[in-house]
């Protein structure tokens, strides 16, 4: 592959103008002067063009990060330093020490087991080989690199190593070896819709149809890069080449007319001469040889000796040698086989010091046809030349078949353990859902399990609390007798003897005997007696009604107490003493118990309250129970209604009762029933 030589002139220029520019820029806080000595000592600082002000300053600076890296004791940080190191060593054109830094590169690459940075360390060594036209070499790490791509499914470096592949086989003219790669990395890189690497690779396949003769498909290719050029945000300066090698493909098709019209594009381009001056001098060798072979000298030679001179004065014996050949050429249709022989002669010598054996082979070819005497000597250079040419040819496209086989190898044994991994994969995922549906379903029995004794609870509950009803009907039904034996004592005993005692005082009021006297005096000791007899009465019965027992309340706090003991959860519990809620009706207080029982619940189960306060509260019509606590709350709109609200609806349609909930997501939760206000007393007459 031919190389621009001002390559190295233009990568300097770009990178004085970086420095320029950095130099331009505004400094966050403090000056460059202002790091620590440690900052100004670390790798990345040495790597950074931003502390070089010249290309000797900044190998000065690498030399200080590879030596920085090499005491690096991370072999993972140090593989990355030297990965970095080995690639603006090759970027300098530094032979001895990117082979240096890159060998640790690969080394610590395979150490730590990072494939991408082994593969792009393998892609970097390819590139320095391909340069130094070591193509054998150039084309193992370059397959190296791609089989590591491909086991990491990076599609876009894969086929940019195709691409360097398809060049690499085009080098050593396995033309058709080239195409096939070329086309691959394609199918890599249309879906990624990489414009500019489609570009690359038709005007690959344009070369090679091009060498093998294929002329109208070499265009056709030529034609698609340029489309995809266009559609890319490259310079059209990268145009010109595949005009210029368009041009090439109609003057080896004999259509010449058309040749230097593809020419005469590239050297009339605005300011090609500065931009790509090679470019610029090949283009004019080819159009002064397109007019030739068309016919018309005028001004050829002036032209093919003006591209010789920008040739000379650019260092560019590579190309040098095909426009002596060419001159050659002219001279010889001219008929003057004397300069025709002399500048042949000059092109087989600079072919030879540049390695061109291709045009090498042209000129002993031709120098025999212009030098019938020594023309034997010649053809014997010639077939030596070629068979040497062809044997090392076939000698290197066998070592890429063997390579080649070698990936293929490999990548068939990193199927086969693919899929002994997804194997393995699927074997240990179906073993975990195993464990797991046996988890769920073991879960799933402790909860029916825990939901039978919740149950079972609930109904232990409800018939203590049938047995704490019936104990206080009970009570009430002895509060009664009580009151109807006090009455009936006071009816007819003490009731008896004072009305007694106010007919004989009537008697004895308007009488002041003595015996009168006596009498009243004994009948005002026994309304005494009767007095002292009623004050006990009265006093046993106040006693009685200050140890008198609230059971419903009673049976409220204790739930309370027992929620409180059981949770560790803060209960505060409160009532209106002014009304008395024993006399409530029974289906009421049971009701309400189960209301409460199931809002404490909710209160330890759904809000993991810390806190709750419960209040008893009633008016003239109604009573009504809150439950505030200070639990995590939830969103009403969202919020499902579980199988407690629903009892707790349920409970309240049977008393035309109401509940309201206000909650929202970490603010608590407050619960408001209410229960029209009925006694038992209220529902006996409705019964008579």
């Amino acid at each position: 592959m031919e190389k621009s030589i001002c390559y190295k002139f233009v990568l300097y220029l770009l990178i004085f103008l970086q420095l320029i520019n950095i130099g331009c820029k505004e400094t966050s806080i403090g000056t460059k002067d202002s790091r620590s000595t440690q900052e100004n000592d670390s790798i990345a600082y040495w790597l950074s063009e931003d502390n070089s002000n010249s290309e000797q300053d900044y190998k000065k600076n690498l030399a200080k990060a590879y030596d920085l890296a090499l005491q690096e004791k991370n072999d993972s940080l140090k593989s990355k330093h030297f990965s970095r190191i080995s690639y603006y060593y090759s970027i300098l054109g530094d032979s001895l020490q990117f082979r240096r830094s890159n060998k640790i590169a690969l080394h610590l690459s395979k150490k730590t087991k990072d494939s991408n940075a082994l593969a792009n360390n393998h892609w970097d060594l390819g590139s320095f080989l391909e340069d130094n036209a070591l193509q054998d070499s150039a084309y193992y790490h370059y397959t190296q690199a791609e089989k590591i791509f491909k086991s990491l499914k990076d599609n876009y470096a894969t086929g940019r190593i195709l691409y360097n592949l398809a060049r690499v086989q085009s080098n050593i003219k396995d033309y058709t070896a080239s195409e096939v790669t070329t086309i691959e990395a394609i199918e890599f890189f249309k879906p990624l819709n990489k414009n500019y690497q489609l570009f690359l690779c038709y005007n690959n396949l344009g070369s090679v149809t091009n060498a093998i003769n294929e002329y109208d498909k070499a265009l056709e290719y030529y034609e698609k890069a340029l489309f995809y050029l266009d559609k890319s945000d490259k310079s059209n300066q990268t145009r010109f080449n595949t005009i210029n090698n368009m041009g090439k493909v109609y003057h080896d098709k004999g259509l010449y007319k058309k040749a230097i019209e593809s020419f005469n594009i590239v050297i009339t381009a605005d300011n090609i001469y500065h931009l790509n001056t090679r470019l610029y001098a090949i283009a004019l060798s080819n159009y002064a040889n397109s007019k030739n072979k068309l016919g018309d000298t005028t001004e050829v030679l002036a032209t093919f000796k003006k591209a010789l001179r920008i040739k000379d004065s650019i260092h560019d014996p590579r190309s040098l040698a095909n426009t002596l050949f060419e001159i050659s050429n002219y001279y010889l249709s001219q008929n003057d086989t004397t300069m025709a022989l002399e500048y042949a002669k000059k092109s087989k010598i600079v072919s030879e010091q540049t390695g061109n054996n291709f045009r090498l082979l042209e000129s002993l070819e031709h120098i025999a046809r212009l030098d019938p005497i020594h023309a034997a000597r010649y053809t014997q250079e010639y077939i030596k030349l070629n068979d040497s040419l062809l044997r090392e040819e076939r000698a290197v496209r066998n070592k890429f078949t063997r390579i080649r086989f070698e990936t293929d190898e490999f990548i068939e044994q990193n199927e086969l353990l693919t899929r002994q991994r997804q194997l393995w994969i699927g074997i240990a995922v179906a073993v975990l859902i195993l464990a797991v549906f046996i988890l769920i379903t073991l879960d799933q029995r402790r909860k029916n399990q825990k939901l039978r004794f919740e149950k079972a609870q609930q109904e232990a509950n409800q018939e203590i609390f049938n047995l704490l009803l019936s104990q206080n009907k009970k009570v009430e039904e002895g509060k009664q007798l009580e009151k109807k034996r006090i009455s009936e004592e006071l009816h007819d005993g003490i009731l008896g003897q004072m009305l007694g005692i106010r007919l004989i005082l009537t008697g004895l009021n308007n009488k002041t005997d003595s015996d009168s006297v006596l009498k009243r005096s004994d009948l005002l000791k026994k309304l005494q007696q009767l007095e002292e007899e009623i004050r006990t009465i009265s006093h046993e019965l106040s006693r009685a009604s200050e140890e008198k027992i609230h059971n419903f309340i009673v049976s409220i706090e204790e739930l309370v107490k027992t929620i409180q003991d059981s949770s560790k959860m803060k209960c505060h519990f409160e009532y209106d003493d002014k009304i008395d809620w024993d006399e409530l009706k029974g289906d009421i207080k049971i009701n309400i118990y189960r209301i409460v029982q199931e809002s404490l619940q909710n209160c330890i189960k759904h809000a993991k309250a810390s806190k709750v306060d419960l209040l008893f509260e009633s008016d003239e019509n109604n009573v009504r129970i809150v439950v505030l606590d200070n639990g995590v709350g939830f969103d009403q709109k969202k919020g499902k209604r579980g199988i407690g609200l629903k009892n707790i609806n349920s409970r309240l349609e049977k008393l035309n009762g109401t509940y309201d909930i206000q909650s929202s997501i970490g603010k608590g939760t407050k619960v408001i029933v209410t229960i029209p206000y009925v006694l038992e007393k209220q529902i006996e007459p409705q019964s008579a």
